[in-house]
């Protein structure tokens, strides 16, 4: 027998039942001396219990995605009839066909019965889904009370909201290694789908992974948890892999095998009905492929505290560099693990570098879908924080390749702002994410990627290209539009101020440093930003903003430190100031944002390392605070709550030393060493060629507004031989970052559609 022709007969059977569970001896059961007995038999409910009118009326809700966004044609819904009214009177209609056989009676937080259901087979587009009271007095079965959700139900491989498949598209089900061995096989149809694989592995007396090999028993050398509830459950875990949005999924559970497949009213045991939702790093060449790799949910450090843990394919910026269809994803992801296991009390965002441009968009343009994150190695986003960085970074190599004798090293350091002049050569490696031939899979063939004489109309394999469907095309030259500017930028302009080099070698720098043409090339001319991508970046999230669902919910921000690192490293410390500063400008608070930073090597971003495991741990009992004050006083300010109850721990901190490490408890400010801050010293805060040019520290302008040049009002004294040559290589003007930047603006709103 099928799982879903078994399911469906176990939903007709509760359904069937209801009158029975709720009559006794001719009397209804929703009295309130009979009620308890009842409920405690019930089983208990699919999701957390929402804030409900306070009259009592009659509420349908569904519980596995918003009504907008459902995949595949199921959803989980509730019924909560009204204050004194038996369920067995609630009726339920999808389109024009009763589907109250679908439904169960369950016990709400409080006790009190309700209805809920998997109801399946939803046409694509819109549809009402109708509850109804039906009264019974007089044989009439009168209704006397009715509520309606629209529905609009999308194909399970989308899109959804992130706009028109990317295309080409290349599967990679064939090269997805299973956990216990072989893989998911041939893609099933274009879309890249395959069948649905469930695994059992588990966790040996010696600390290894090891399938299964009797599904349904549990192995002599397996050894046991204690999860964060206190259970004590074999360590054995159940690993469902998919696909769904043309994404290769995982998730994984403590789960012991039984007669039974799991279903939302039936939690396994050992989990603590949290789900983590990790998302993987990468960027450049995440574009045309499906992805061999999810960010990895065999994670002892999770599963041994009961936590379930769920990755995708596309939510490793390795495969897929861009947010929203990443956001999508999550989104389908999300959905499916709640029609198998019920909606999570609490799900929580976990990546790091581009895992943490996920975790930080999608909470802000997506609210809802995460209730708190804990992001390592962070930067704000990928457009904004880390393009101009690594493109002012290839132009400052070049600056210096062609100009051997312009500038010292410690000079160029100087313009940097890095801590290492490596950095530079490093991160110029980076700026391949804006050129087109820079970084493709190897997966896409050859013939199917641009070229500017033979394939001019090939797949581009930069940023830009990957998010046309936000910023769209240039009608005259057919390229993505980009918002990339460096249009009145004074390189160097720190460095000159603080006297690290003089105004000849400053002009000299900015006359020749040039800027990007659309391949990414370097040319002589400033680079000049699409005015319709600058606007749309703000308006569309795509620079974070942080004034969306990001300000209210906890964010924990831990940074191993690698500004220091041999070779130079594009991790460095400023981005995570610059979301804080995000955070203030939009909500004129950043008290949701706590900064924790320690020598890289200690123990790193694992949940079963000494800080960033304790963090998890804080961080899920900081947003389970968080709902409790809410679910009290629903009517505060989530901020209100966020700062009553964000756990003592966890509050801005540095470790340093080394035997062992010693924390020092203290505001984390972006100074450099030698000011007298204790983790400032050990962990020196450097910036970025746009920073050292008097951009600001939040990283948020597009384009910058222009002034004239203006000797007088200068920070640096120029002659007047000096000032005209200035007035001549910055003939356009020079950067106002005193006022906000062209077409800066907050975003249109969340959960936008393109």
């Amino acid at each position: 027998m099928s799982t879903t022709r078994r399911r469906r007969l176990l939903l007709n059977s509760g359904a069937a039942a209801i009158a029975a569970l709720f009559t006794l001896s001719g009397a209804p059961l929703w009295k309130s001396d009979a009620l308890p007995a009842v409920a405690g038999a019930l089983p208990p409910a699919a999701a957390p219990e929402a804030p409900r009118d306070p009259r009592g009326s009659l509420s349908l809700e569904v519980l596995s995605t918003r009504p907008d966004t459902v995949m595949g044609g199921t959803v989980l819904v509730r019924v909560v009839p009204p204050d004194s009214v038996p369920v067995d009177r609630v009726r339920l209609e999808a389109g024009r066909e009763d589907v109250t056989d679908s439904l169960r009676v369950v016990r709400l937080d409080g006790g009190e019965p309700a209805l809920e259901g998997l109801v399946e087979g939803l046409p694509e587009g819109d549809g009402d889904l109708i509850a109804s009271v039906v009264s019974d007095e007089g044989g009439s079965k009168e209704v006397t009370d009715t509520t309606r959700v629209t529905v609009t139900n999308h194909p399970v491989t989308g899109p959804v909201f992130s706009g028109p498949h990317q295309e080409p598209f290349v599967c990679d089900t064939d090269r997805f290694p299973l956990h216990g061995g072989g893989t998911l096989g041939p893609p099933l149809d274009e879309a890249c789908s395959a069948e649905t694989v469930v695994r059992h592995v588990y966790r040996t007396t010696e600390g290894e992974w090891a399938p299964m090999p009797d599904p349904d028993r549990v192995p002599r050398d397996a050894a046991e948890t204690v999860t964060s509830t206190g259970r004590r459950v074999p360590y054995t875990v159940r690993v469902e892999t998919g696909t769904v949005n043309r994404s290769i999924y995982e998730t994984a559970m403590l789960h012991t095998p039984g007669p039974e497949a799991p279903d939302p009213w039936s939690p396994p045991e050992g989990w603590n009905r949290r789900l983590v939702y990790k998302f993987g790093g990468g960027c450049a060449g995440g574009w045309y492929v499906q992805g061999a790799r999810t960010a990895g949910v065999l994670d002892h450090g999770m599963l041994s505290r009961g936590y379930a843990v769920a990755s995708a394919s596309l939510n490793v910026f390795g495969n897929n560099c861009n947010d929203l269809l990443a956001a999508e994803t999550m989104s389908a992801v999300k959905q499916r693990f709640s029609l198998t296991h019920g909606v999570p009390d609490l799900t929580l965002g976990w990546g790091s570098s581009g895992g943490a441009y996920q975790a930080h968009q999608i909470a802000d343009n997506q609210p809802g879908l995460l209730d708190g994150v804990l992001v390592s190695q962070s930067f704000p986003d990928v457009g904004f924080s880390v393009v101009p960085v690594v493109t002012d970074a290839l132009l400052l190599h070049d600056y210096t390749r062609t100009h051997p004798d312009a500038l010292t090293r410690e000079e160029q350091r100087a313009v940097s702002g890095f801590l290492r002049w490596e950095s530079i050569g490093r991160l110029a490696e980076e700026a391949s994410r804006v050129d087109p031939r820079g970084r493709c899979p190897s997966r896409l063939p050859r013939e199917e990627r641009y070229h500017p004489v033979d394939a001019p109309d090939g797949a581009r394999c930069e940023v830009y290209a990957h998010t046309v469907n936000v910023y769209g095309l240039d009608p005259v030259t057919g390229l993505p539009r980009r918002p990339l500017d460096n249009v009145g930028v004074q390189y160097g302009l720190g460095a000159l101020v603080d006297g690290r080099i003089d105004v000849d070698r400053f002009l000299h720098l900015n006359e020749h440093i040039g800027g990007l043409d659309a391949d990414g090339r370097v040319v002589a001319e400033r680079t000049t930003a699409d005015p319709r991508a600058t606007v749309t970046a703000y308006r569309t999230g795509r620079l974070l903003d942080g004034g969306g669902g990001l300000a209210d919910i906890p964010v924990v921000d831990y940074r191993a430190y690698e500004d220091d690192t041999e070779g130079g490293d594009i991790h460095m410390r400023y981005h995570s100031f610059s979301v804080r500063e995000r955070l203030r400008t939009a909500n004129g608070t950043a008290d949701n944002h706590v900064m924790l930073v320690e020598q890289r090597g200690r123990g790193g971003f694992s949940a079963a390392a000494p800080v960033a495991g304790r963090a998890l741990e804080e961080l899920d009992s900081w947003v389970s605070g968080l709902r409790e004050r809410q679910r009290a006083a629903p009517d505060r300010a989530a901020i209100d709550h966020i700062r009553t109850a964000r756990p003592e721990w966890l509050v801005d901190s540095c470790w340093v030393g080394s035997t062992p490490p010693r924390r020092v408890v203290t505001e984390q400010r972006p100074l450099t060493a030698g000011q007298g801050d204790r983790c400032a010293d050990a962990y020196p805060v450097h910036t970025s060629p746009r920073i050292v040019a008097g951009a600001p520290l939040s990283s948020n302008v597009v384009k910058c507004r222009l002034r004239p040049f203006d000797a007088e009002a200068h920070p640096a004294d120029f002659t007047d031989e000096q000032a005209e040559r200035a007035r001549e290589v910055f003939s356009e003007g020079v950067c106002d970052w005193s006022v906000p930047g062209v077409g800066q603006q907050g975003p249109a709103g969340t959960w936008l559609r393109f």
